[in-house]
């Protein structure tokens, strides 16, 4: 094992780089391994890989898409995570996935599982705050990161408790409504990132709504670093070719890298 995902996004804040993680649709098509070992090569600093779900809430159009390709593809958590240990990169991953799903194999198992797979984090966006205790659990026992999220309506007096019970990074959503690439950057992304950065001194990373390099360096002035989904998945449905979604992570890897000269 390397890194953990929180001492490789200290370790970026330290050295005064903002952090990039890259979530790419586990499983979607036969280049799943080549195109996470090109988003390595391409800067991302994490790689989330999405575990497909038949009613994901949090994702829109063009990551569901991309969930009913790898379920119509026969990916199952298990596929995923067997594919995920042929792998060869340096940079730390986590898996986004919904609770049902951990639940269904058992907490104690589905960790276990993803210690085994070489996953060092892991993100549950429908699993409540009040509930997340016997996770946390499971997961700290196979020294798997939490990664808790904060919505720009949570109150003021809940971000200290979401950030106390996080690992590795706090993820902060950029606006209300499902994950995609947008126009323009909500002013909720700078919001939460502000509001987080004064109640914890855990790396604070901004995602949902964040489209184009040059939204990623807007949301990155106030926060630690964003989270790029939609528009890399949307790269991996039209091209299919792991070097031209690597060129996309490039770019925005660049512009990040440029913003802090």
């Amino acid at each position: 094992m390397g890194k953990s995902i929180e001492e490789a996004l200290l370790s970026n804040r330290k050295n005064g780089k903002k952090s990039l993680v890259v979530y790419l649709t586990g499983g979607l098509d036969d280049h799943f391994e080549s195109t996470v070992e090109e988003v390595s090569a391409a800067g991302a600093d994490v790689i989330e890989i999405g575990i497909p779900f038949s009613d994901p809430v949090m994702d829109g159009p063009t990551i569901q898409s991309a969930n009913d390709m790898a379920l119509a593809a026969g990916a199952t958590p298990i596929s995923i995570l067997d594919r995920v240990k042929r792998i060869e990169s340096p940079t730390p991953m986590a898996v986004m996935t919904y609770y049902n799903i951990a639940a269904s194999m058992g907490l104690e198992r589905f960790a276990s599982s993803l210690a085994q797979s070489g996953i060092s984090g892991c993100i549950l966006p429908d699993l409540p705050l009040e509930e997340v205790e016997p996770w946390i659990k499971a997961a700290d026992e196979e020294k798997i990161e939490t990664i808790l999220l904060a919505a720009p309506t949570a109150p003021d007096e809940r971000l200290p408790i979401i950030c106390e019970k996080s690992k590795g990074f706090i993820y902060g959503v950029g606006l209300l409504g499902v994950t995609g690439v947008r126009e323009e950057l909500s002013s909720s992304a700078i919001e939460i990132a502000t509001r987080l950065k004064k109640v914890t001194d855990l790396p604070v990373l901004v995602g949902v709504g964040i489209g184009t390099p040059g939204q990623a360096v807007q949301a990155s002035k106030e926060s630690d670093g964003v989270v790029v989904g939609s528009a890399v998945v949307e790269r991996m449905l039209k091209e299919g070719d792991p070097e031209k979604v690597g060129s996309l992570v490039r770019e925005f890897r660049t512009a990040l890298d440029e913003s802090v000269l």
